[in-house]
């Protein structure tokens, strides 16, 4: 490695979000991204390298524009309003009679024109450029530069769509391979978050660090774990919705009545039994009354609640489902539990300023202490 690269892999080891190491975040970043799931055995390298996955982004973003290009990019319909010279489309009656267009021999159409200049192929070039600004080898930034350049040349304009996510994107059988491209363009987004709260944090309220922390941190949980069971053994689901067990009910109950949703479930298919896990973004304990720390009882009530109220005959696993409250951490990591009324409750932290094999090891560790038979 060259001293430019080593001295990058420095600046990026040591620069810090509030308490957790950059190189940390960005790990976090890959376990919530799309793109973790497509690694496939790459994804272990990575891992336990964390300062290198803005080099490995940028590979792969790169490599997959390059065989895009190759087969032509994908193309998609733009809607377009113009004065021309034959019938195209729709005819704007309005603006025709308006101006007079008939009598120049001309006719204003709206029609869908096929282009390459899409929200998809926009989205994936402006990657490209905020790949090329962060801290990454000097010839992969050089190559950004040159596909970026590239795709401007094939009809592709420089303004990043508004509100395009990844995420949202339906591919089909003829687009299927834009998909990792596409992932890694996300996730070459998110990259660059930290770096632009460096600087704007100042003028920023905490609280919207905080969440996107808190979010990223639930993320991650849920993709790590998707990724890394095996899925003939673990089922794994985010974001799933609870429905109250409700016998009776006054008219106007539903608008007010809120409802439960957890962050991650999962489910061990060979001993039949259920992990409910909800990730909060503070510390484990808080200051009590009569002591120096004590769990936050809120938290309880609400894992509580999660537990009993999906209590159901017909399905075993949830007379014993098991919660987990699940902190990240900067120092001393937590792994205490409870049984209540016949659900295990774990109260645990991953300490996120260790090094990324940490990290993993311990939250495989916490799943599988999690499920442990009884004594």
């Amino acid at each position: 490695m060259s001293a430019v690269a080593d001295a990058q892999t420095l600046i990026t080891s040591s620069r810090r979000l509030g308490n957790i190491p950059v190189r940390n975040l960005w790990l976090l970043m890959l376990y919530a991204s799309d793109l973790y799931r497509h690694l496939g055995a790459n994804k272990v390298d990575v891992e336990d390298n964390p300062e290198d996955i803005a080099d490995l982004v940028a590979e792969i973003l790169c490599h997959q524009v390059e065989e895009r290009m190759m087969r032509n990019l994908s193309y998609g319909y733009e809607s377009k309003v113009a004065v021309i010279s034959r019938v195209r489309g729709r005819i704007d009656t309005l603006t025709t009679e308006r101006q007079r267009l008939l009598e120049k021999g001309k006719v204003c159409c709206r029609f869908d024109e096929l282009t390459v200049d899409t929200p998809r192929n926009r989205y994936v070039r402006s990657a490209l450029e905020r790949l090329s600004k962060l801290n990454i080898k000097p010839t992969l930034a050089h190559k950004c530069r040159a596909l970026m350049l590239s795709l401007e040349r094939l009809g592709v304009s420089k303004a990043k769509p508004i509100n395009y996510s990844g995420k949202s994107e339906r591919f089909g059988r003829h687009d299927i391979s834009d998909q990792k491209m596409v992932a890694a363009a996300d996730l070459a987004f998110s990259l660059a978050i930290p770096t632009e709260f460096d600087g704007q944090f100042h003028l920023t309220a905490p609280d919207t660090r905080k969440e996107w922390l808190r979010k990223l941190f639930e993320k991650a949980v849920a993709g790590f774990y998707a990724v890394a069971l095996d899925k003939r053994e673990w089922r794994v689901l985010a974001g799933k919705q609870f429905d109250w067990q409700i016998s009776d009910k006054s008219s106007g109950i539903d608008e007010i009545l809120p409802s439960m949703k957890t962050d991650i479930i999962i489910d061990n298919r060979s001993r039949d039994k259920r992990l409910v896990i909800d990730t909060k973004f503070n510390s484990v304990t808080t200051k009590g009354w009569h002591r120096e720390e004590t769990l936050r009882s809120g938290y309880i009530y609400q894992m509580y609640t999660y537990l009993r109220s999906q209590e159901d005959t017909s399905d075993p696993k949830s007379l014993e489902s098991i919660g987990m409250l699940l902190h990240p951490t900067v120092d001393k990591e937590v792994a205490e539990m409870v049984t209540i009324q016949g659900h295990p409750i774990w109260f645990c932290t991953v300490n996120l300023g260790e090094s990324a094999i940490s990290i993993r090891e311990r939250l495989l560790v916490l799943l599988q202490k999690s499920f442990q038979e009884k004594k």
